[in-house]
This record gives structure tokens, C-alpha cells and sequence, in this order.
């Protein structure tokens, strides 16, 4: 029986962080959300890495939401700006998750 290889793929993840010692975001802050590219064989995967690596930055995820592949974004209408889309090829290429951006929440 042969193994069937299982292709990386990128996948558009949106990370709700709450506040940790240490974990960067400026002092007022009440937690953040992070857009990131994560390199995975399912949207699963990704979600897990990319849970890990934050974990081992010192953030606290405390929710995420996947918003598929580059194909699937863009059958669903999304616009992918060139800068973005170099960053998901990075991701794909390096098989690592890239936070793209960081929007701190303040009350």
C-alpha cells in the first residue's frame, strides 16, 4: 500500500490574544487581534501551529477563526494584494505561521 502525500498548503487565520506577562502588546492593551499565514496539510494543522508557536511567544489565544486557503479566499471574492500574498508564499516556502498584523484591543 503506498503512502499518499499529503500537500502543505496556506491558510488565513485570525487570532483573538487576551494579555500574558511578556507577551509584547503595548500597556494599556486588553488583548489583540493577530492576522496570520500558517502553512499546514489541513486548516487543522495550521490552527494547532499556530496556537503553539503564540503559546511559546508568551500570548495567550484565546479564539481563532480560519478563513481557508489562498483559492479558497479568492473564490470567495476576497482581494489578495500582492504584499500579502508574498507573505503566504513565505509561509508556504519557510512551512511556518508569519503574523502579518497585530490590532491591539484597548477598553
Amino acid at each position: 500500500m503506498e503512502k499518499k502525500t499529503r500537500i502543505q498548503q496556506v491558510y488565513t487565520l485570525l487570532v483573538e490574544v487576551g494579555r500574558k506577562a511578556g507577551d509584547g502588546l503595548p500597556k494599556k492593551a486588553t488583548g489583540a487581534a493577530l492576522m496570520c499565514y500558517a502553512s499546514g496539510v489541513d486548516e487543522a494543522e495550521a490552527v494547532r501551529e499556530t496556537v503553539a508557536i503564540l503559546k511559546q511567544a508568551d500570548m495567550a489565544p484565546l479564539d481563532v477563526t480560519g478563513y481557508g486557503t489562498r483559492e479558497e479566499r479568492v473564490a470567495q471574492g476576497h482581494d489578495i494584494e500582492d504584499d500579502e500574498a508574498e507573505l503566504m508564499d513565505r509561509a508556504l516556502a519557510e512551512n511556518a505561521v508569519i503574523v502579518a498584523q497585530v490590532n491591539p484591543f484597548f477598553d
